[in-house]
């Protein structure tokens, strides 16, 4: 159990900084991070509390889905903002165009990494995979679908409110499930086949 915990903790962390990477790109961000900066954009609390309330909000979501919270649940949904600060603050902004591509490269394989190490600890989905996860068991719908319909929402209000959407958010779409099913053999030698497919920062 321990070494559990340790994987978790270290995979939310580096998950966190993959985000900071992906943001300091400013090529276009992934979905739910578009809903943070837009937001973020109108409230100013910083991009990591506006995560860490997003994700406060979709576990209140799971309450009619009967969702069950576990000890991977809360952390996600408490630490991936935190840390996400954390790189924010370590890597600077106004990059010139080529380092922010070479930054989104490596936050897009880092996050792909993370997500191989914290799903692996078995400990919990994450907040918005289980809501993923919670809206097919009540509805039927496949997971694509409910996917899909979930982050185009998101991504089209983030882009209202004002979030970086760019070429970047297509190839974080197009790349990361492709990035996660490589690095989730990695760390873990059996996911749960109720659990997420792809991971997401809560």
């Amino acid at each position: 159990m321990t070494q559990r915990l340790v994987k978790l903790l270290i995979g939310l962390f580096l998950y966190g900084i993959g985000i900071a990477l992906i943001v300091r790109g400013a090529v276009g961000v992934a979905p739910w991070d578009v809903l943070t900066q837009g937001i973020d954009s109108h409230v100013h609390l910083g991009f990591g509390l506006v995560t860490t309330i997003i994700s406060g909000i979709v576990l209140l979501l799971w309450i009619p889905l009967r969702q069950r919270l576990g000890i991977g649940t809360v952390a996600n949904a408490l630490l991936v903002g935190p840390s996400a600060d954390v790189g924010l603050w370590l890597i600077p902004a106004g990059l010139d165009l080529w380092v922010r591509v070479f930054l989104f490269a490596a936050g897009l394989l880092l996050l792909a990494i993370a997500s191989g190490i914290y799903i692996g600890a078995d400990l919990g989905p994450g907040p918005r995979d289980g809501l993923m996860t919670g809206l097919h068991a009540r509805t039927g719908w496949p997971i694509w679908t409910v996917r899909t319909g979930i982050e185009g929402s998101v991504l089209a209000v983030g882009w209202l409110l004002g979030g970086n959407v760019g070429v970047g958010t297509v190839a974080f779409a197009l790349l990361v499930g492709p990035l996660c099913q490589w690095t989730l053999p990695l760390f873990a030698r059996r996911v749960r086949e109720s659990g997420p497919t792809v991971a997401s920062p809560a």
